[in-house]
């Protein structure tokens, strides 16, 4: 038999009384996680703010690492992904949804090429 839910359990769900749970339970981990933080609280700790290379002493080196190549790379994945979904979402069994689909694979093929090309 199903449990009935009495009327003492329904006031939980009101938004701001789970909004105050929610609060109270992320208030505690934020309170209880300062511990692990580098933060002034906690700066005498040794090696609190050392960099961490598996052990290794990292000399402080500041890299200003290059993207020119990561965006076309990011832009190829963000372009297939879309292509996919788009494509399986069309229905099937339709010759117009077919030619479509197709058109649309056709075209984010050439945009790619053109992407790479360069």
């Amino acid at each position: 038999m199903d449990k009935i839910i009495e009327v003492k359990d329904v006031y939980l769900l009101l938004p701001p009384i789970a909004f105050l749970i929610v609060f109270v339970f992320v208030w505690l981990q934020y309170v209880g996680l300062k511990m692990f933080s580098a933060g002034e609280k906690w700066k005498d700790e040794e090696g609190k703010r050392e960099s961490y290379a598996c052990g290794h002493d990292v000399k402080d080196s500041r890299v200003a690492p290059d993207y020119s190549q990561f965006f076309s790379f990011a832009f190829f994945f963000t372009i297939m992904h879309v292509v996919a979904l788009i494509v399986t979402t069309f229905p099937s069994g339709d010759v117009e949804a077919l030619a479509l689909g197709v058109g649309y694979l056709v075209s984010a093929a050439v945009g790619l090429f053109i992407l790479f090309k360069r």
